[in-house]
């Protein structure tokens, strides 16, 4: 089978073609990403025959010409990071929505059988003290980031009542694992603490957030493309819910790190309180459960943080632009598109 996937350097989207290329060999991935900040081709090193990577954007790209024989899209590609679209949407808006937009619509084009768009829990807005979002919540998007991805999200549910395209919805809680760029919460207060600096905690720290080891939601997204009935939205969720507080206290605990270096600073505008999401329907409906306990995931991740440092760094200081020139063919146009 081949696929195409976007945003296949990133944090999930990488470990999503590790994982589908470690459990189907013979398949073929076609990997678009426009190798921003956050996309890194690092993170794909290791990878069996049949990864292909295309340094292109999403709104720019002959995205047609990439779907020949493509059998499916999982679209992992977006702005992500809420405070870069509270400094500054428009850019969320390009690639998130109108990036989206023409996938679809070249997906469509091509009759691609199935397209899942891989969106985020953040699309319901903020919850109170108790609670859970079922997948016919309301959508109430509190930042720019959030209000990119719900319309990219509705674009979806359009083009499968427009036009009958076989569009899946997955709406994930909070992601950790390997390869997640170092301005990312856990990554970020990982390697503060191995460098013994400030953590820096939002307000008082008590939003709580729901947390998925990055293989149980790439497993997910491969229950939801075997089983998922077109047109249907799939929470993922583990109902593993701390507050950000208790998870840098956790963090500095298993690195045996002293509490004195928390350091609370002041409150990002409209940060949204709790995200809590009811998964039933997808353990119902697709036979998926997660596997990976919260306490082991981070423990494992945090080992993962400890053990790469390089990659840290290389992430941290755009090194990966230099690495790009000098692996890959056409280096000098595609440098001029980073």
């Amino acid at each position: 089978m081949r696929l195409l996937v976007t945003g296949g350097a990133g944090f999930i989207g990488s470990n999503f073609i590790h994982y589908w290329l470690r459990t189907h060999p013979s398949d073929q991935i076609v990997n678009v990403d426009k190798l921003t900040y956050a996309g890194n081709p690092q993170n794909l090193e290791g990878l069996p025959p049949g990864h292909e990577l295309l340094c292109e954007d999403i709104c720019d790209a002959d995205l047609e010409a990439r779907m020949e024989g493509v059998e499916a899209v999982f679209h992992f590609a977006a702005e992500s990071h809420v405070d870069r679209s509270i400094d500054s949407a428009e850019v969320f808006i390009r690639t998130n929505v109108l990036g989206t937009q023409r996938l679809l619509e070249a997906a469509r084009r091509r009759r691609v059988s199935r397209f899942v768009l891989v969106s985020t829990d953040e699309v319901y807005g903020a919850l109170g003290a108790t609670g859970e979002c079922a997948e016919d919540a309301a959508l109430r998007p509190n930042s720019p980031y959030a209000a990119s991805k719900a319309a990219a999200d509705l674009l979806a549910r359009a083009y499968f009542k427009t036009h009958q395209f076989p569009v899946l919805v997955t709406r994930c809680c909070n992601n950790y694992g390997p390869y997640q760029h170092p301005e990312k919460m856990i990554p970020l207060m990982t390697t503060n603490a191995l460098a013994d600096i400030p953590l820096p905690v939002y307000g008082k720290g008590e939003q709580v957030r729901e947390w998925i080891h990055a293989e149980d939601h790439c497993r997910a997204l491969e229950a939801v493309f075997r089983r998922g009935q077109p047109g249907e939205v799939y929470n993922i969720g583990t109902a593993s819910r701390l507050s950000n507080l208790e998870l840098v206290q956790t963090i500095l605990r298993l690195l045996d790190k002293p509490a004195s270096l928390i350091q609370f600073v002041t409150d990002r505008p409209g940060h949204d309180f709790r995200y809590a999401l009811d998964s039933s329907k997808a353990r119902r409906e697709l036979g998926w459960e997660p596997r990976i306990s919260f306490e082991a995931g981070l423990a494992a991740t945090l080992a993962w943080y400890r053990e790469n440092r390089s990659w840290v760094e290389s992430a941290r200081n755009d090194s990966y632009r230099k690495y790009y020139a000098e692996r890959y063919e056409n280096r000098d146009q595609h440098l001029k598109n980073l």
